[in-house]
């Protein structure tokens, strides 16, 4: 059973992929831009050629996350995290005298 430190550390781990998914995407279109943009204008060069490789390296980055990110939420399912106290008041145990 997993302690609540490594479910919040799970939940960090969440956060950070997404924001990781988020950036690899971004480079890969921006990659992808560039490299449209040097074939256009010299196909064949060697910028052409550069871009297409940070391309296909930001894409394996943004597929390796995403199997990643989908493998930990099969792991977690939707579930509502706990961080505040019970509602209910705990039991009090008096003494006898």
């Amino acid at each position: 059973m997993a302690t609540e430190n490594d479910h919040a550390e799970s939940v960090r781990a969440l956060r950070q992929l997404r924001r990781m998914r988020t950036f690899y995407a971004g480079g890969a279109v921006l990659w992808a831009v560039s490299a449209v943009s040097a074939g256009w204008d010299a196909p064949g060069s060697r910028q052409m050629w550069v871009s297409v490789a940070f391309l296909v390296v930001f894409a394996a980055l943004l597929g390796m996350t995403a199997i990643w990110l989908r493998r930990q939420q099969a792991d977690h399912p939707d579930e509502p995290a706990h961080h505040a106290a019970p509602r209910r008041p705990a039991w009090r145990r008096h003494a006898n005298a």
